[in-house]
């Protein structure tokens, strides 16, 4: 089921989405505030991430890394969940915005942040059905 959340087993838990195009924004962020995402994450992103569309809004749980404005001098905090994606390690990002349906997104779109361009080193395009994976 695209864009369903399905507990397998106790401890992973799964993500369905389509892969569509975003509108560039975060590659833009994620360049600027490399230094603090590297801090809070632990890895060196690509700056840019992956659109994954859902049936369905995913609220983030409370219980995320947070990237708060203060830190940075800006206006928008965002928070950061771990997944994997094609068992790679990654990353969700959400501005608060986008949580309160406040930003350019709904919450029906995660956006993924890792180390590589997803669409090339795995070969997807706008359309392909993903899954994330939450421990």
């Amino acid at each position: 089921m695209v864009g369903g959340f399905k507990n397998m087993g106790q401890e992973t838990k799964i993500l369905k989405g389509k892969v569509v195009s975003g509108q560039g924004n975060f590659s833009y962020w994620i360049e600027k505030l490399h230094d603090y995402y590297k801090v809070k994450t632990g890895m060196d992103f690509f700056p840019g991430t992956l659109n994954i569309q859902l049936n369905e809004p995913y609220d983030l749980p409370s219980n995320v890394i947070r990237l708060e404005k203060e830190e940075y001098g800006g206006t928008v905090s965002v928070s950061i969940q771990e997944c994997t994606i094609f068992g790679r390690k990654a990353f969700i990002l959400r501005t608060d915005r986008n949580a309160t349906d406040h930003g350019e997104h709904p919450r029906t779109i995660v956006e993924i942040a890792t180390d590589v361009k997803l669409r090339d080193y795995y070969m997807i395009k706008d359309g392909d059905v993903v899954e994330i994976q939450f421990s």
